[in-house]
């Protein structure tokens, strides 16, 4: 198998699929109307949006589905054994620019191209601003009672966030879930895979040029 980091890196415009217009940023969900107070958790997190925002313009980021990063979250899933990989960058919603989903006839659920930003574990991973390892999402209660445990049947995530070394601003998530729990034994193995494919798909979105 070709590893996505040894394919020559195409132009932004000849990487995104046929058919698939280029989005503009989306807006942060919940504006704030005139008049409104917010809180300062509330501003922080508009700032940060913001901020990330304006770094995924400056740097030509992908804001829809990518061939490339396609290959990333397909790779990610075969070395892990999961059966969906996502590169997911956070917009006005999650957006999987990168995304492997089970056969169509699989009889898994084929996941969408975008969640809620209060839907899945990624989101956690952003606000600790480090991986995190569920092998079993329902052995934590913080992190068992979630929208994709209950409507994908999700039982194991691992992910790890995509922080832009300059600026120290996170973009997004690596991740890959699977109906499945994964026995503890096997945690550090699986996230470390995730972790290493995370710095490289980051190289990847940032440099413009394949990670090596």
């Amino acid at each position: 198998m070709t590893h996505p980091t040894h394919l020559p890196l195409p132009s932004r415009s000849a990487r995104r699929q046929p058919g698939v217009r280029p989005e503009t940023i989306v807006p942060h969900p919940g504006t704030i109307q005139l008049g409104q107070e917010i809180s300062a958790a509330q501003a922080r997190k508009i700032a940060e949006q913001q901020a990330r925002d304006e770094l995924i313009r400056s740097l030509g980021i992908p804001t829809s589905p990518d061939r490339l990063m396609d290959e990333f979250a397909r790779h990610l899933a075969e070395v892990t054994g999961m059966l969906y990989g996502f590169v997911n960058i956070f917009l006005g919603e999650q957006t999987f620019v990168g995304l492997h989903n089970p056969p169509p006839d699989s009889g898994h659920l084929v996941v969408p191209r975008t969640m809620r930003l209060d839907h899945g574990w990624c989101p956690a991973v952003m606000e600790r601003r480090k991986a995190l390892p569920l092998p079993d999402v329902h052995a934590s209660p913080r992190f068992s009672g979630n929208y994709v445990a209950d409507s994908v049947g999700i039982r194991s995530y691992f992910g790890s966030p995509l922080i832009h070394g300059e600026t120290g601003i996170a973009l997004g998530t690596v991740c890959t879930i699977d109906p499945e729990a994964r026995a503890l034994s096997d945690a550090r193995r699986l996230l470390d895979a995730v972790k290493a494919s995370g710095a490289e798909i980051l190289h990847a979105l940032t440099s413009g040029a394949p990670a090596h």
